[in-house]
């Protein structure tokens, strides 16, 4: 255990990659476990004090900046938020004294700044990050990094002209699931991958974005001219500003929310550069609110055979209208197992023999069976489960972590800019092809869509 723990730091080279298992206990029963413990080796401290700001206090926003402020010598420097209710909350959180503002560019005029969280709706990301790295601050983007395919590339060239550190907010990619997952599959646990899939399901309201509207939503607790500055000019509505994950002037849809995690997780796993073939379908099925985005969306995915990786097929589904509620996984299927993989947790499983129903395959295999078709053979178990370690603080505040960490050393993150375009741009073109009813061929070298 500890030879393979060396051998994971040095190939994975991760700051802080986990520790593999420090313990296990076995069951007996009519399927056989191994339960281990994961953890990572913890950095010294670092005492460089930060001072971050946040812009877009909603409610991702406002998550994100409690997350930072756990870690040591982190300190909050500012918020902005169109929404004066925000600022408000803003102050009774975080201090009566802090700056506030509704605009951006306030903010990164600031020499006490040195990073800020980007927690705006998505049509604000790129303008913002591009803003906030011209003025020399670096920069932690929410997910998706764009909001179309077509603003990827800006957002890399700005980031490379910066030399900035610059993490996109797929949270669970730090994990300590995702970081024993990588690790199995490069032992080989379940031999060639061919196959993945992945699962969302929510079925409450908040859970499909019908957010809570302010009372006093109104133009005058809202910067709406602001807020709709670079897209299509309307009206003040309410729903938009607040739900505006429901509209495509603003939000991502299901993909660009949930889908894009996916990704991001199988990315970092499997070391994949993306897909080059993308297909969706789905609908509208439950939450008839006025949304213009479907509340079941389907997506398929086809991965070319590559340097990193051969091909293989990738499904993931997104369900608003689920009577179970709250699941969510990512499945590697490969020809020796499976993985199930969960932030604080990775279960594979093995079959140790195969067993089939259909006449045809018995008789066959009768036929090659040996003059030894009787003699018991070798059992290994069927299940092993790896746990994150009692004490584990999250995939949330390990990448916070590690965005801190490359700020401090003047090091890298695992999903800079080209890593987080290229886990966004296939969930982005899965919206394109739904709404286009046709099939997206991508480039995930070039980065580009294909005729």
């Amino acid at each position: 255990m500890k030879s393979n723990r060396r051998s994971f730091i040095k190939k994975v080279g991760l700051a802080g990659a986990a520790a593999i298992a420090a313990s296990h206990t076995s069951f007996s029963g009519t399927k056989e476990k191994d339960i281990h413990f994961i953890t990572r080796s913890l950095r010294s401290p670092e005492n460089t004090p930060l001072r971050v700001a946040l812009i877009g206090a909603g409610g991702m926003g406002s998550e994100d900046m409690n997350t930072a402020l756990k870690h040591d010598h982190i300190s909050i420097a500012g918020v902005c938020d169109l929404y004066q209710g925000r600022i408000d909350q803003a102050k009774e959180k975080w201090g009566s004294g802090i700056f506030t503002t509704g605009d951006h560019k306030e903010i990164l005029k600031r020499s006490d700044v040195d990073a800020v969280i980007v927690g705006t709706p998505d049509h604000w990301h790129k303008q913002i990050c591009i803003d906030a790295l011209n003025a020399g601050k670096h920069v932690y983007c929410e997910k998706p990094m764009v909001h179309s395919v077509k603003e990827g590339h800006d957002v890399i060239n700005a980031w490379r002209k910066s030399g900035k550190v610059f993490q996109v907010g797929s949270q669970g990619l730090s994990s300590l699931g995702n970081e024993k997952a990588k690790q199995l599959l490069a032992e080989g646990a379940i031999g060639k991958l061919n196959y993945a899939e992945g699962f969302w399901a929510r079925h409450s309201p908040e859970g499909a974005w019908q957010y809570n509207i302010p009372k006093d939503a109104s133009p005058q607790t809202v910067d709406w001219k602001r807020y709709i500055s670079n897209t299509v000019d309307r009206p003040f509505d309410a729903m938009r500003f607040f739900r505006w994950r429901n509209y495509l002037d603003y939000g991502t849809a299901m993909s660009g929310d949930l889908f894009v995690h996916l990704f991001s997780s199988l990315h970092f796993i499997t070391n994949s550069k993306g897909p080059e073939q993308i297909a969706a379908m789905g609908g509208l099925r439950y939450w008839k609110d006025g949304r213009e985005v479907p509340d079941v969306l389907l997506g398929m995915f086809n991965y070319p055979d590559s340097a990193e990786h051969a091909g293989f097929n990738l499904s993931l589904r997104c369900n608003f209208v689920d009577g179970t509620s709250g699941t969510t996984y990512l499945r590697l299927v490969g020809s020796e197992g499976s993985m199930n993989v969960e932030w604080d947790r990775v279960t594979v499983q093995k079959n140790t023999s195969v067993h089939s129903d259909d006449p045809f395959l018995q008789a066959k295999s009768q036929e090659t069976s040996s003059a030894y078709a009787d003699r018991k053979k070798m059992i290994g178990p069927l299940e092993t489960i790896y746990n994150a370690e009692e004490g584990y603080k999250g995939a949330h505040y390990d990448h916070f972590g590690n965005f801190f960490h490359a700020i401090r050393t003047k090091g890298t993150v695992a999903e800079d800019p080209v890593f987080g375009f290229r886990a966004a741009a296939p969930a982005l073109l899965c919206n394109d092809s739904y709404f286009k009813n046709k099939h997206i061929n991508w480039d995930p070298i070039k980065m580009e869509v294909r005729s």
